[in-house]
């Protein structure tokens, strides 16, 4: 069947998922899934045991492991962030283009945010390998330039899509139409493995910063920002549970 949905909203069941009165349960998960990992078993086998004490479901255990993470990568993490005020300056940003959109479209929609243990904003929204276009993806890009510019990042400014996810060239003209709209000069790069490229590239060159909340890119990467976080914080009425 053609994926015809027009909004990256909620999933169907995530208001009961995620009602307040799991809250408790899921912010427990997190904490004793973190201290495992922070004694590094393996993510595998300790999420089947933390998700099994409290009886989760694959969605909840799937945002579990979002928001949960070792201390030491917590506290590596924490202390290269930096605010994105601090972009401009002649500093490189690179955006990690899936990561970063799909987030903002699914605030937009109305889809549930959650807040992981290094104050990441993250969604639970999945492509399959495949983009699709929805409503709200020319507004989510709009106000991604607008919190750039607010920030003095109006110059070097590089977006990464996966090549091998279907549909990543029309996202490419998209961005660079509402780009162009704005005249905001930005690049767009489709690679084969943007997360290797973000890793390798970023890691310790202070002219670059990297725009993600991708988990494996924040444990390689130098400094980054939390470009998300920073501009679903500016829309109201967004769905977030702090999980952290």
């Amino acid at each position: 069947m053609p994926d015809d949905r027009r909004h990256r909203g909620a999933h169907p069941e995530d208001r009961e998922l995620f009602a307040p009165r799991w809250h408790g349960a899921l912010r427990s998960a997190v904490a004793d899934l973190s201290w495992l990992l922070s004694r590094r078993y393996a993510t595998p086998s300790a999420l089947k045991v933390v998700g099994d004490r409290y009886e989760l479901n694959v969605r909840q255990r799937t945002a579990v492991m979002r928001c949960a993470c070792a201390d030491e990568a917590r506290d590596a993490r924490r202390g290269r962030e930096i605010p994105l005020g601090a972009v401009g300056g002649g500093r490189a940003l690179w955006v990690d283009g899936y990561n970063v959109l799909t987030t903002v479209e699914a605030a937009l929609a109305g889809g549930l945010v959650i807040v992981g243990r290094d104050g990441c904003w993250r969604d639970m929204a999945s492509m399959h390998g495949t983009w699709r276009r929805v409503e709200e993806t020319p507004a989510a890009l709009r106000l991604v330039g607008d919190a750039l510019a607010r920030a003095g990042a109006r110059g070097d400014v590089t977006w990464y899509l996966d090549s091998p996810v279907s549909n990543s060239g029309r996202l490419k003209g998209v961005i660079e139409d509402v780009a162009g709209e704005r005249g905001w000069p930005w690049r767009v790069t489709l690679a084969l493995d943007p997360d290797k490229v973000l890793r390798a590239a970023a890691g310790g060159n202070d002219d670059v910063v990297v725009a993600t909340a991708d988990s494996g890119v924040l444990d390689d990467c130098g400094a980054w920002v939390s470009l998300a976080r920073e501009v679903v914080g500016r829309i109201d009425g967004v769905w977030r549970v702090d999980l952290s």
